[in-house]
């Protein structure tokens, strides 16, 4: 008995419908076109190239800030300068009106006269070594200072020397400071003035000599004390001693060392021992009378 003949597997298997898409199968992803990668490009290029305005506008823009913040700082100081400099030559400033103070012995109007050379001149540019010479023509000021008073005017304020006793020069007294510059001079001995009999310099000069020794002394002295001093002997700077008016009494100092000590020593034994001839305070701890 004859039929069909059977198809083999493979024939079978070829004519078979291929299987649906999407079951068991990856699907190839879609590669950019040449024309898409060039666009991408450009489009970046653009994007960095507008990056790189925008920074060199900003870093621009800060530079420029500083720049002109520099430039107002430099024109304020420069104007500054100018201004100061216009006003130092300016003739508004220029003195007009010296007054001098703290005088007593001196005659503050000759002072006056003496700096007239500075009139006219602008404040700021006083001749400060001139006045020096101008002032030192006046033995009398022992120091001064100038106060400017703009518009046009200026104070000069002068200490005086003090006289602390009188020292003979021949036949005349002469009233001395403690640098032992000359204040007065007369034909008598001047009241109220202790004589010094003191050889030597002032401290300025030599600060061993028995002149320095005795002004230290009478410059440490309290005022109901000093007034009763007649006269101040020194022959060296360790012998230091005086006599007191109205007591024929003598003061044994010593050193000008201890001077306050010896001061206060002093006061005392005058209350506790008024009718003593000799008071001896050379050494302040151990003192002695007679």
């Amino acid at each position: 008995m004859t039929g069909p003949l059977p198809i083999p597997q493979e024939a079978r298997d070829a004519g078979a419908a291929p299987p649906p898409r999407g079951h068991g199968t990856a699907e190839i992803p879609q590669l950019p076109t040449n024309r898409e990668i060039a666009r991408a490009l450009r489009a970046a290029r653009k994007e960095r190239r507008r990056l790189e305005r925008g920074e060199v506008r900003r870093f621009t823009r800060r530079s420029r800030r500083r720049r002109i913040a520099w430039l107002a700082t430099a024109g304020v100081v420069v104007a500054l300068v100018v201004g100061v400099v216009l006003i130092a030559y300016s003739p508004l400033l220029a003195l007009r009106h010296i007054r001098v103070e703290g005088t007593s012995r001196l005659d503050a109007g000759a002072i006056e006269q003496k700096l007239s050379d500075q009139v006219g001149t602008p404040l700021p540019l006083l001749d400060q070594a001139a006045i020096s010479a101008d002032l030192a023509a006046f033995p009398l000021i022992r120091s001064y200072t100038i106060e400017s008073r703009p518009p046009d005017s200026i104070v000069v304020r002068v200490v005086e020397r003090q006289a602390i006793g009188v020292v003979q020069q021949g036949s005349a007294y002469v009233l001395v400071d403690a640098a032992k510059v000359p204040i007065a001079s007369s034909a008598g001995r001047p009241a109220g003035y202790p004589l010094i009999a003191a050889s030597g310099a002032s401290a300025e000069t030599n600060a061993g000599s028995g002149f320095a020794a005795a002004a230290g002394v009478l410059s440490a002295l309290p005022a109901d004390v000093l007034s009763q001093v007649d006269t101040i002997t020194a022959k060296t700077k360790d012998d230091v001693s005086f006599t007191l008016r109205g007591r024929s009494a003598t003061v044994v100092w010593g050193s000008a060392e201890d001077s306050e000590l010896k001061a206060a020593d002093l006061g005392a034994l005058l209350k506790s021992a008024p009718k003593a001839s000799r008071y001896d305070v050379s050494s302040p701890h151990s003192v002695t009378t007679g």
